[in-house]
């Protein structure tokens, strides 16, 4: 399989999730009835792509924690467990460390960021031999660096104005990203190739490879698909309005174990 991983995170929404932490006009309309629905066939199609599918029971104190990939970046060999930028989700990162126990053959030794490093998953992207890392206002240079020193790949830090780094790029496969140029610089990714997204399109940018040239994407997105379908990938769009609401997407909803690290 061309993918990074195949094994992968996901947590439940909690009943709470209407009260996670969003700059969305929209939040105050959370439909969390629906959002389980929507979370529910996200986890379908991960299970249809053969991936094996972990998941964990939800958190009713912590109403983000239906984004799995911000508490930690996980892999076969070590797990690096973040340190929220968002103060409102520190101890979400407990909650995960207690949990990865149960799984101890899934997942690698972890290692922790300290004060006063600060380290979210969304800003971390993930390829083949490097790792990028956006410096935003989630994620700083101490937490960079943290992260440097613990795993064996290249670390390369990017100024990031977006939320998170993610919310903007995605890694495919091959070398290749799915990218908004107005959001962030395709020159901060030397030797890469881009399936571009337009800025109008910029949620599209969150999306999760699934192999065999499967990209998950959010649905409604038409610019975006065409994009992926000209560059040889086959896009699968599942509705993600509940989640859009709560400033997250595609890659937010999990938290691949990556067979590089």
């Amino acid at each position: 399989m061309d993918r990074l991983y195949d094994s992968i995170l996901v947590r439940q929404p909690s009943d709470t999730y209407n009260k996670c932490v969003s700059k969305n006009p929209e939040r105050d309309r959370i439909d969390v009835t629906l959002a389980k629905s929507q979370h529910r066939d996200y986890v379908s199609i991960l299970k249809e792509s053969n991936l094996t599918v972990i998941e964990l029971p939800p958190l009713e104190n912590f109403p983000d924690s239906v984004f799995a990939y911000d508490p930690g970046l996980l892999g076969v060999g070590k797990c690096v467990i973040g340190r929220f930028g968002e103060k409102a989700r520190r101890g979400e990162e407990n909650a995960l460390v207690r949990d990865l126990r149960k799984y101890r053959g899934a997942v690698g030794e972890m290692k922790f960021i300290q004060e006063p490093g600060t380290l979210e998953g969304g800003d971390v992207l993930v390829t083949e031999k490097v790792i990028f890392v956006g410096e935003s206002t989630r994620t700083n240079r101490s937490g960079i660096n943290q992260l440097a020193d613990y795993v064996g790949m290249q670390v390369l830090p990017i100024k990031s104005s977006t939320f998170h780094l993610l919310c903007g790029c995605s890694y495919l496969d091959r070398n290749r990203i799915l990218l908004v140029p107005g959001l962030v610089d395709p020159r901060s990714f030397p030797g890469f190739e881009f399936v571009f997204v337009p800025d109008e399109e910029a949620y599209a940018a969150e999306a999760l490879y699934l192999g065999e040239g499967k990209v998950l994407i959010p649905s409604g997105y038409p610019r975006t698909v065409k994009n992926l379908t000209d560059a040889g990938y086959k896009p699968t769009e599942t509705d993600l309005s509940e989640f859009y609401k709560g400033d997250g997407g595609i890659s937010c909803l999990s938290a691949p174990v990556h067979k590089n690290l």
